[in-house]
């Protein structure tokens, strides 16, 4: 503190009394090289609050961290087995919606066996028939469906309708599927199939190559912001754990949804690579004057409080999702939330002890900034600051009109990807060539065979229904439909057995049913349906009661299997199943009017006691919850977002105009859909709704903090030109990662949904990146009278200012008049005057004499926290006598 002595001689003191000051400061050195024997963590005691404290202990505990991480990745990575995902989104539907009971009881009394779709092109109709008895004959398959010359042949093309003895996951239908194919490989031939497919491996293959092309663009995008290129591996390894934390407790959230399994992975790195970042940046900042642990403590606990702020609109955000009432919505907002906590964990925990780790490594690597400056645009914003936001406020209105003609879609079979699966190109092969086949099911109550062959027959009647299934109209033998009643002498002619041994198994049956007035009247005109006739004869002769000749044997065995499947899969103890193929899109204005003329005519029968279910169904349900969904994201994620700038920025307009911004993004990225036509799944809007909303706006808060900054010391322009150049590297490397991301799970997925969230999130990224660099700046300009006349402040405490005169030993953080201005860490002996705030309370004098009022001969500073070196310079005179030295 050589400014006192000086400040001493000045004033005409003796030498004595700096002689006396300079043996003091040589004590209070001695004393401090004393105290650092002991440890620098003392001093962090005496120094510091509770962030302090926190950070030391994470930065000194280190090793004790790394051994915790190694023991939770070994484990998460063998928990990453035990992960169940669901495949079928269909089961996030609401409760209560009747696709969502009708698939429930489906699922729980009946079996789908699985199907295949074989379309062989260029062969001959002769050809077609001899290749579907092939196909018949291969072991696994039930039946090939190649009849009708218009529904399965046209031009050089036969289509096959493969049904196979075992669902879709069983290994008979699998094998079957397989020896189709290879019997049909010489052929130019399209599957359209899920028999053998696992959607889920195959999602997790490409989802391992996007994350492997997501790095590389991930770390030449850091190589280009970093300040020196050691930070590269400790922020992939950071990043690494957190994946692999999150990803491996997902068990925890019992079955998590296919979408949340593949693109959280991308997503946590893209929406949380800032927090690492901030935290590099504080330590850089920090090692500039302090040595390696001392600046790691120091930046820890800084970045604390920094990251987690600026975490709460991304959580907020993706919050808003699990309002949905689609169930999807509280599935990725918990897998996604958990990732940003165990990034921030990560960050917290890990990251401290890896820059203290490559500390040495960090030094030897700095490199020049590579970002360029962007002057450049941010003078062209000052000047175009009346022109841009009107048009701003137009085009966004335009495009709001726009997204909200978005042309929607709630079901993804027909939506085409940039990459497309072998399975996919087939689908809409054979969709282009047959027209499509739109499979609904109707569930009702069994036992009304003469309702279900009325409607069955009804619905035959309309053109868009190209075929009916159910038991009313399978074919049992000789033109004879299983639920068609029939007399003892017409199942003796269609047995092929003996009237007499007809009306035995009539009369037993009637006695089985309690039926005994048939008896007693006569059995000749007794009908009985076939279906329910044969299920009482296997009966009877599983238990020995009937037998029959070897021939009638024979031909009931066979036709007791046909029975069997019929059953599984369309009447079970409760109720009955009815398929109808329609001839129409899954979604379209013709296919609604037909769903809602089958409730009409089914209801008409079974007054709402029944069930219509399939992928139309579906789409409807969905649509109806989706204009909830979209009103309740929209709101909710403006809102979170809304009340934590509030809190942040201290201003109620600012926070207006920075979700304008953004808004203004969202409207114009699903603006795009609808000016080009193309069809956009329902789900992209609604998670990327609140990921643009949450994620993005940091790019406008990193512009809006600095300018709130920088326009106390500079003029308006000038202080966002500036701010420009300083938040440009930071909403590059955040913006060219997420936007990277979601173009690249677009292209490189074949998963609709996945593509579509993709594609959402990517043009959105820059959408938001392009508005915040070329629209905010000049709103923040011409709105900044908005802004002051919004902002209020909540009182801080104000420490209390203590004054004193003579020698005194100092410890602690000094702000205020010592013979000058100092703002400092002080530890040390002064001799001379104090009016000043000491963080630690920290003043021991010696014989000196400290008074509660300023020394009427040595002007003082304000009492005020806030008291600066340029407030000391404009408003204060200096000491009598003196000339001291500002710090």
């Amino acid at each position: 503190m050589l400014f006192a002595a000086r400040a001493e001689r000045s004033a005409g003191k003796p030498i004595k009394s700096e002689i006396k000051h300079e043996i003091m400061i040589k004590i209070g050195k001695k004393d401090h090289e004393k105290g650092r024997v002991k440890s620098v963590e003392n001093e962090e005691k005496k120094k510091g609050g509770g962030m302090e404290k926190l950070a030391a202990l994470i930065v000194d505990k280190r090793n004790l961290f790394f051994l915790l991480y190694i023991f939770a990745i070994v484990f998460c990575v063998v928990a990453q087995g035990w992960v169940k995902v669901e495949n079928d989104i269909t089961t996030y539907l609401p409760d209560d919606t009747e696709t969502r009971q009708g698939l429930t009881v489906m699922d729980d009394n009946f079996v789908t066996y699985g199907t295949a779709q074989v379309m062989v092109d260029n062969i001959t109709y002769d050809m077609a028939l001899d290749l579907a008895d092939q196909i018949e004959n291969v072991d696994g398959v039930d039946s090939v469906k190649f009849k009708d010359e218009m529904d399965h042949y046209t031009g050089t093309s036969a289509l096959f309708e493969v049904t196979f003895d075992g669902t879709e996951d069983d290994d008979i239908s699998k094998q079957a599927m397989q020896q189709v194919r290879d019997m049909l490989a010489g052929y130019d031939t399209y599957v359209d199939t899920q028999v053998g497919v696992d959607a889920s491996a195959d999602l997790e293959k490409e989802m391992g190559m996007i994350i492997v092309v997501a790095a590389i663009i991930i770390v030449a995008v850091l190589t280009l912001t970093s300040r020196t290129y050691a930070e590269i591996p400790v922020l992939v390894m950071t990043f690494g754990a957190a994946a692999i934390l999150n990803k491996g407790t997902n068990f925890l959230c019992g079955k998590i949804s296919f979408i949340s399994n593949s693109v959280t992975v991308v997503l946590q790195l893209a929406l949380a690579i800032d927090y690492a970042i901030i935290l590099c940046h504080r330590f850089s900042d920090e090692h500039e004057t302090k040595p390696t642990r001392e600046a790691c403590i120091a930046a820890l606990a800084k970045a604390i409080p920094e990251i987690s702020s600026s975490s709460l609109t991304t959580i907020s955000g993706l919050a808003a999702l699990g309002f949905m009432h689609f169930g999807i919505g509280i599935d990725m907002a918990t897998v996604l939330i958990k990732a940003i906590l165990f990034s921030l964990l990560s960050v917290f925990t890990l990251m401290p002890g890896l820059l203290v780790l490559f500390s040495h490594w960090i030094d030897a690597t700095k490199h020049k900034n590579l970002i360029p400056k962007i002057t450049a645009i941010g003078k062209f914003d000052v000047k175009t600051r009346f022109i841009v936001p009107p048009l701003f406020v137009v085009a966004a209105a335009v495009a709001a009109v726009f997204a909200n003609k978005c042309p929607y879609v709630y079901t993804y079979t027909d939506l085409t990807t940039p990459k497309q699966s072998e399975s996919q190109i087939a689908h809409h092969k054979i969709q282009d060539t047959f027209g499509n086949k739109n499979l609904v099911a109707v569930i009702v109550p069994r036992g009304h065979y003469d309702y279900e062959r009325a409607i069955l027959k009804e619905l035959d009647g309309y053109d868009c229904v190209s075929s009916t299934q159910g038991l009313a109209n399978v074919e049992a033998k000789d033109g004879y439909a299983l639920a068609d009643a029939v007399t003892p002498r017409q199942l003796s002619e269609l047995m092929d057995i003996d009237y007499e041994v007809a009306k035995l198994l009539y009369t037993a049956y009637a006695t089985d049913q309690s039926q005994y007035g048939q008896i007693l009247n006569g059995l000749d005109n007794y009908k009985v349906p076939l279906y329910d006739m044969f299920q009482f004869i296997e009966r009877e002769m599983d238990e020995g009661d009937i037998t029959l000749d070897d021939d009638t044997q024979e031909e009931l065995d066979d036709l007791f299997d046909q029975l069997d499947k019929a059953q599984l899969q369309l009447q079970s103890d409760d109720y009955a199943r009815m398929v109808v193929y329609l001839d129409l899109p899954e979604e379209s204005d013709e296919t609604k009017a037909m769903l809602k003329k089958m409730h009409e005519i089914v209801g008409s029968y079974y007054p709402g006691d029944f069930y219509i279910v399939g992928n139309s169904t579906s789409a409807v349900d969905l649509a109806s919850s989706f204009v909830q969904d979209n009103t309740l994201i929209s709101v909710l994620s403006a809102f979170f977002v809304i009340l934590v700038l509030l809190f942040t920025f201290l201003s109620a307009g600012l926070p207006v105009l920075l979700i304008m911004v953004i808004q203004g993004s969202i409207w114009i990225n699903f603006a795009v859909p609808a000016i080009t036509g193309s069809p956009l799944y329902f789900l992209g809007y609604l998670i990327v709704n609140a990921i643009q909303m949450g994620a993005n706006i940091d790019y406008a808060i990193v512009i809006s903090s600095h300018y709130t900054e920088l326009k106390k010391l500079e003029k308006p322009h000038e202080a966002i030109v500036d701010a420009l150049n300083a938040s440009f590297p930071t909403i590059f490397t955040s913006g060219t990662i997420l936007a990277s991301a979601g173009e690249l799970i677009s292209f490189m997925t074949t998963n609709p949904v996945i593509s579509a969230i993709g594609e959402c999130l990517g043009r959105g990224t820059i959408i938001s990146m392009a508005l915040v660099l070329g629209v905010l700046p000049q709103i923040l300009v011409l709105g900044d009278f908005i802004i002051e006349k919004t902002s209020f402040e909540m009182k801080p405490i104000v420490p209390q200012t203590r004054q004193a005169t003579g020698t005194m030993h100092l410890q602690g953080r000094v702000r205020g008049y010592v013979s000058g201005v100092i703002d400092a860490d002080v530890n040390g002996v002064l001799r001379g005057q104090l009016n000043a705030i000491i963080s630690t309370e920290d003043l021991k004098t010696q014989g000196t004499d400290e008074a509660d009022e300023p020394d009427k001969d040595n002007p003082q500073l304000p009492e005020s926290s806030n008291a600066s070196p340029q407030d000391t310079e404009t408003q204060q005179e200096k000491p009598k006598g003196g000339n001291g030295d500002e710090n």
